[in-house]
């Protein structure tokens, strides 16, 4: 594209604008919003799991008591009760200075990319990836580098290979690598405690920074998942949480704990970005949270979707039998990984399935480099029994039509 093509009246846009893209899930979402549709796209949590009432209480409480301080502004570190809250929860130790409230876990992303990456600088990610840290990364024009990933997560041969390319110089040396080891978006796969182990250890043993990304670790269904990356090597990583998959994402908190050799220059790009996360919705979650409410919360959830996650499996059973589509079994979280037969393609497949009345998100968008076009993500956190039912059932027939359409193109080619 040529930046005269980007140049709206006088305005003339950077040349980092031209990196900048509409994210696909959110077009996607547009969509969906037509009557009829059943949407397994949006990574929404489902609305019956926010505790409206708690907040209610909350919010009653915040503004009798400390109204003036919770309507004024803040430090840009946080409000201190709730970086402490966070800190105690998590497995190794850390000090509640080293807690930084973001707006979203989402800021925390821009943040990191905006204090370690320079134009051209390489960076490592998963194959697939969180397509929402694409986007951030991308501002910064870095070199995004693909590391080969299987079903158990990322490859540690691969990562080491990748991490020493180009190596001459420091300049060329991989920043960071990031990475989502709790039932990632978009594939739902988990790290095991072998490759998390080996992961870790290659990383500090190469010099490579971590930053572990953990919006979707307390949604486990039988079983939590290891321990962290971060608490294995603390100075080595920066890690991410977020409030909105276990409380509600229209307060936009979430917060990342850093190193200390990190923090000053993470603060100070947050000073710049907002000054400060609302010191309101701190407080209320911090009064929500003290008394222990998300021990009590988070199980709730975890049920609500292993049994729609269970209600998805079932129904890709039932629906795709004899149509030569993969798809795995997450042990958590809010998605399952799709794999269309070899002649489909989930982008030209997704038309097709709107027509029939349900949506996805092709899978292409999530690759950094080299996308697979048979993938697609499906996400099961919203949708009732009924709606997983009615939704795989279109999906499967879409998915029929579309093997007829392809074979007959396929032999009107070949005649």
């Amino acid at each position: 594209m040529n930046r005269n093509d980007l140049r709206p009246g006088p305005w003339v846009l950077a040349r980092r604008a031209e990196k900048m893209n509409p994210s696909v899930i959110r077009e996607i979402l547009k969509v969906t919003e037509r009557p009829g549709i059943i949407s397994f796209a949006g990574g929404l949590p489902s609305p019956r799991t926010f505790p409206v009432a708690a907040f209610a209480q909350a919010c009653e409480t915040v503004l009798r008591q400390d109204g003036q301080a919770a309507l004024q502004y803040a430090s840009s570190e946080g409000y201190g009760p709730l970086r402490e809250l966070v800190a105690a929860g998590l497995p190794w130790n850390v000090r509640a200075n080293q807690v930084l409230i973001t707006t979203g876990s989402q800021q925390g992303l821009d943040l990191v990319a905006k204090i370690l990456i320079d134009a051209g600088s390489r960076i490592l990610v998963e194959t697939p990836t969180y397509l929402g840290a694409l986007q951030a990364f991308s501002a910064m024009e870095p070199e995004v580098v693909n590391v080969g990933s299987d079903t158990e997560g990322i490859d540690v041969d691969d990562l080491a290979l990748q991490a020493r390319i180009d190596t001459g110089s420091e300049g060329n040396s991989a920043r960071f690598l990031y990475l989502l080891p709790n039932f990632q978006n978009p594939t739902g796969r988990t790290l095991g405690e072998s490759r998390r182990a080996a992961v870790s250890q290659r990383a500090a043993e190469l010099g490579l920074p971590i930053v572990e990304d953990n919006p979707y670790g307390d949604l486990w269904f039988d079983q939590p998942p290891p321990l962290p990356l971060t608490a294995r090597n603390p100075e080595g990583c920066v890690y991410l949480g977020s409030f909105s998959k276990v409380l509600a994402p229209g307060l936009r908190l979430g917060f990342l704990v850093a190193p200390d050799a990190l923090y000053p220059k993470l603060l100070q790009a947050k000073q710049a970005a907002d000054l400060h996360s609302p010191s309101f919705n701190q407080r209320m979650i911090a009064e929500v949270m003290k008394d222990g409410f998300l021990e009590r919360h988070v199980p709730t959830i975890r049920a609500l979707y292993k049994s729609q996650r269970d209600a998805m499996l079932a129904a890709l059973e039932r629906e795709m039998r004899g149509l030569d589509v993969q798809w795995n079994t997450p042990a958590g979280g809010m998605y399952i990984w799709l794999r269309l037969p070899p002649e489909l393609d989930a982008a030209e497949l997704l038309p097709r399935a709107v027509e029939l009345g349900v949506a996805f998100v092709p899978g292409a968008a999530f690759f950094a480099h080299e996308p697979d076009p048979r993938t697609l993500r499906l996400s099961f956190g919203t949708a009732s029994v009924e709606q997983i039912d009615t939704g795989m059932a279109a999906l499967a027939a879409a998915i029929r039509a579309s093997r007829v359409f392809s074979r007959g193109t396929a032999k009107a080619g070949s005649a």
